[in-house]
């Protein structure tokens, strides 16, 4: 087997110099080295480089022949088939922008990015967990499926359905087959523009509205090649995981890092510990991208049916916080892989810190990483890096002391340049001095590794004290009971402000209220300590794309609960 050493070289010689390029023009030039290659790896069907890439020119064919234009942008609002890969290429060969929808996004939540966006165009399903899509169209823009968006939409020109249901699709609905079947040969590729808009990619923050950032083909390759750059990725390398391919981490780790070495994404629809397992044995799966909710339920799906996975070389957990001690619990139920974490977000484009590879455990249980290293894609005037930090006072704007907490703030070629139709929220989101503030709240450590501990939106002030939800959090998830805990602050006429832990409990492990809380009292001061614990379904939890709670909105819940309105 390949070192680290040996991978870092090979990508290296293979790739000697950056080259700004388009998403279309990396996979082209995959195609013409290795046409034969697995590219996209379903049970049902495999598709090659070759493949992906002749299927992209059909439908950007289409798309072009319809009246897509460069700079024009196409809602597509897909899980992950194999579809979804090859009109993101098309989209890129026409220069037309990506509007990636989440698919459990309900009808407002859809009229939303669809006006906000001013897209011209919808690539969606028929239906998917559930949803009606062409019914969330009929009650927003009757008549679609010939008139476009009608006056709701008025810039919405089309509307293309993918069947993903399996069940026939209405009569007059545009299906995707159109853009590709007889579609003649692409001719008149658009101008290569790597500064171009390439993705248009709406936050569900925790914190608020959505908003469009805007990523350029060059930002989201150079992230994707630092993806391969920091875990050594292996000739050939086999990724699974069910992500979602309209989030960064599902884009930029998955889809848009393997062509760098001819790689293979192995995409599920849908999340499931055993289904995760069986696809790693069944594809041959050298890695798994997760998030510590997936590990989890993966780990307890593995300690009541043991399961070899020999092909596993590699697992990457992150996205959201980590219960305690399951960085151990990976090693010795996964097998000896090689382990990483890390931190990012959306306006910085994809991951911006990572742990090293073969770092000590302590390094997963106290930080989020240091610093990427990018390679070839790094930026020589930030060392190397795609991204830089400081941490600041988020009042003053003055650096921090080592080791003492303040913002994130980001700079460099892979932050966005701001937010779609949104200048007020844009200009609030960087300093006077152009760096961009993450709202994520950390301190410095030990060579130069981060430490996050909050959000500065999502601390509050019991009695004047200031509390993290963070360390009330670990305190929970150490119960054997609790899967999930996610502290939220609620008004209190005494205190200001109190805590409510929502916990997800396991199925197998009894507890009460009552014993969460005098586990608080034991291990937290008094103001740190919650007023209410409420358990909670997992599947209740409202979410993130990347699993993380979106803690606003359990606040609200909890203020109702309560009859605190």
């Amino acid at each position: 087997m390949t070192t680290v050493a040996d991978r870092l070289q090979m990508l290296a010689m293979r790739h000697p110099v950056w080259t700004p390029r388009m998403l279309h023009e990396v996979l082209d030039a995959t195609a013409a080295r290795h046409p034969d290659r697995d590219f996209v790896v379903t049970d049902a069907q495999t598709h090659s480089y070759s493949d992906i890439a002749a299927w992209s020119r059909r439908i950007a064919a289409g798309l072009r022949a319809a009246g897509i234009r460069q700079g024009e942008h196409v809602a597509l609002l897909m899980a992950n088939f194999p579809d979804y890969v090859a009109v993101k290429y098309a989209l890129s060969r026409i220069g037309a922008v990506c509007v990636p929808v989440n698919f459990l996004n309900r009808r407002d939540e859809l009229a939303y990015v669809l006006e906000q966006s001013d897209a011209v165009a919808l690539i969606c399903m028929d239906g998917f967990r559930g949803l009606d899509y062409p019914a969330m169209l009929d009650e927003l823009a009757p008549g679609w499926e010939t008139a476009g968006g009608g006056a709701r939409f008025p810039k919405l020109r089309k509307v293309w359905v993918h069947p993903a249901s399996g069940a026939p699709l209405r009569a007059g609905a545009a299906p995707l087959a159109d853009l590709y079947e007889g579609a003649g040969a692409f001719a008149g590729v658009a101008p290569s523009t790597p500064d171009a808009v390439s993705d248009i990619i709406y936050t569900s923050g925790t914190t608020g509205a959505p908003k469009g950032v805007m990523l350029t083909h060059d930002m989201v390759l150079r992230e994707s090649f630092c993806s391969a750059w920091c875990r050594a990725y292996d000739d050939g390398w086999r990724m699974t995981f069910s992500l979602p391919m309209y989030h960064v981490y599902g884009y930029i780790e998955g889809i848009l890092s393997m062509p760098w070495v001819a790689g293979a994404i192995i995409p599920q629809t849908a999340f499931g510990a055993e289904a995760t397992v069986n696809a790693i044995n069944r594809h041959r799966a050298d890695d798994v991208l997760l998030v510590p909710t997936m590990t989890v339920l993966i780990l307890e799906h593995l300690r009541v049916a043991p399961t070899p996975m020999p092909s596993l070389r590699a697992v990457l957990s992150s996205g959201q916080r980590s219960p305690q001690g399951i960085w151990d619990q990976i090693l010795e139920h996964f097998g000896p892989v090689e382990l990483t974490t890390g931190y990012g977000m959306t306006e910085v484009t994809a991951s911006s810190t990572f742990t090293r590879l073969g770092d000590p455990l302590e390094r997963f249980r106290t930080t989020n990483g240091r610093l990427r290293d990018a390679g070839v894609a790094g930026d020589p005037a930030l060392g190397g890096r795609l991204i830089v930090y400081r941490i600041a006072d988020p009042q003053t704007g003055a650096e921090v002391p080592h080791g003492e907490v303040g913002e994130l703030q980001a700079r460099g070629p892979c932050v966005t340049r701001g937010y779609y139709n949104k200048p007020v929220e844009t200009a609030a989101a960087f300093t006077a001095d152009g760096w961009f503030r993450s709202g994520d709240l950390a301190r410095w450590l030990d060579d130069d590794y981060i430490q996050l501990v909050g959000r500065t939106k999502e601390s509050y002030r019991c009695g004047g004290e200031q509390v993290m939800p963070t360390e009330i959090e670990d305190v929970l998830t150490a119960h054997p009971a609790v899967r999930q805990a996610h502290v939220v602050p609620v008004p209190d006429d005494r205190m200001g402000e109190a805590g409510v832990a929502y916990v997800v409990r396991r199925p197998d492990v009894p507890v009460t209220e009552a014993e969460l809380i005098a586990l608080c009292r034991d291990r937290l001061a008094r103001f740190k300590v919650p007023k209410h614990v409420m358990f909670i379904a997992e599947s209740d939890l409202p979410v993130t794309p990347s699993g993380r709670a979106r803690k606003f909105l359990l606040s609200q819940r909890a203020i109702i609960e309560l009859g605190l309105q």
